[in-house]
Formats: C-alpha cells, structure tokens, sequence
C-alpha cells in the first residue's frame, strides 16, 4: 500500500477536519479537506485522491446523495461517517456504493486502521479499462447505459437491475477477460471483504446470468473459474457521449 496515498476529509465540523487531517498526516498520508460537496468536487478536479472520507450528514448535498452521484463516474474509495448508529443507515451508505462505514464517535486511529484496509484491498485489483468520459458499454450484443443506469438487451429493450446487479455487472465490464475471486467482487460492489460462509456474491452473479439468459450450467458470458473466481468472458467497447 502507498504510504503517501491521499485521503479526502469532508465534513462540515472544522474540528473533525482539523483533527483528522493532522492525525493522518501525521500517519504518513497527505490530508485534503473540505466542507461539503462543492468543495468536494472543486478539491476532486484539480487534485490526486486515492480514498474519502464522507460525513453522511451534510449541510445541503448529504453524504449518501454524493456517494451515489460520485459512484455514477468514480471508482474513488469512499468511507462514510455519521452521528447515526442505525443499521439503517449502513445499509444505506453501502448501497450507495460506500466502501465501509464507521458511526460517530470514533477514535482516529480505527478510522487510520480501515483507510489502510480498504486501500490495500482497492489497490490490489486489477485496473480498470474504464475511461471517466465513456457513457455505455457494449458486451456480447448488450449494452449498459452508465448515465441512465439500466441494460439493454440485443432487441434493445430495457433489462431492470437492482443496484446491486447493477455494481456487480460494471465490476465485470471494467475488468473483462480478468478472474475476480469474491473478495475483490465484495470488495468492488459492498465495500466489505468476504465471510467464509457469505454467498452473496454466487447469488448476485446467478441473478445476473439469468438476466443475460446465461446458462448457470454452461456460461458464455460469465464463466466460472474453478477455486479462483468469475470471469467476464467477451469482448468489452466503451462509447463516449455524443
């Protein structure tokens, strides 16, 4: 893991900031900060950042409404703080596309422990042939709309997919012809890394198979890989917008 990796703080209590930047800095990470989604997005364009912070409970934008909008042209880890300890909100902020989530109050150095856990599972992946400007991508005479967020099949009718589906099916697409084993895949879609006994991700992939009418007993699409993992097996086209 990058000791010198760039961790964004947004928060709108100036002593939380302050706390954290100088606890992380003083960890070994660089520290950015900021108040709320603006600041946020003006902090994103004009520097590096390798994992945020987020406070959920944000003046204006609110945390999950960022998560869910960064998540639509990001892959950045996200971590989300909250004064609420409702399992509610957890849940919430995972499907939003949260990387992990840690309630108010909390010592710094938990906090400091699960950066470095996400960072060294997220950095560990494959890279992603995803381009930032890219709108839709085409799989086996398919297509899923990352603006609109739903699948077309071959005929072009519109597939639902829940937003689990959703995550894991981009997950694949950024990584085509490249084995994920589950703790990437749970990595990549639930923030969270994989129980011995959590199938979870063999559900999910299963649900995927029968909305892409891939045979569950011999797949085309994803296939697979005996004591490793799945794999997207096609060829992956990105389009641009306009």
């Amino acid at each position: 893991m990058d000791t010198n990796s760039h961790i964004l703080v947004v928060d709108d209590d100036r002593e939380i900031r302050t706390l954290l930047a100088e606890y992380l800095d003083a960890n070994g990470f660089r520290t950015l900060t900021a108040t709320n989604g603006a600041d946020m997005r003006k902090v994103l364009d004009e520097s590096r950042v390798d994992l945020i912070v987020l406070d959920l409970t944000l003046p204006g934008e609110d945390g999950l409404t960022l998560c869910r909008n960064l998540r639509a042209q990001s892959n950045v880890p996200v971590i989300m703080l909250t004064a609420r300890g409702e399992p509610l909100d957890r849940i919430l902020g995972l499907e939003m596309g949260a990387d992990d989530y840690l309630a108010k109050p909390f010592e710094p150095r938990e906090l400091f422990a699960r950066i470095r856990s996400v960072l060294r599972r997220t950095q560990a992946l494959p890279p992603s042939m995803m381009r930032p400007e890219a709108k839709t991508m085409h799989f086996s005479g398919w297509t899923l709309d990352l603006t609109a967020r739903h699948l077309l099949n071959p005929e072009g009718v519109v597939v639902a997919l829940s937003g689990a589906e959703f995550r894991m099916l981009k997950v694949f697409l950024d990584h085509p012809n490249r084995i994920l084993n589950r703790d990437q895949l749970l990595e990549l879609t639930q923030g969270r890394e994989a129980d011995p006994f959590d199938r979870s991700v063999d559900i999910q992939i299963s649900r995927l198979r029968q909305k892409l009418g891939d045979d569950a007993r011999t797949p085309t699409i994803i296939k697979t890989v005996r004591n490793e993992g799945y794999v997207l097996a096609t060829t992956v086209t990105l389009e641009d917008a306009g």
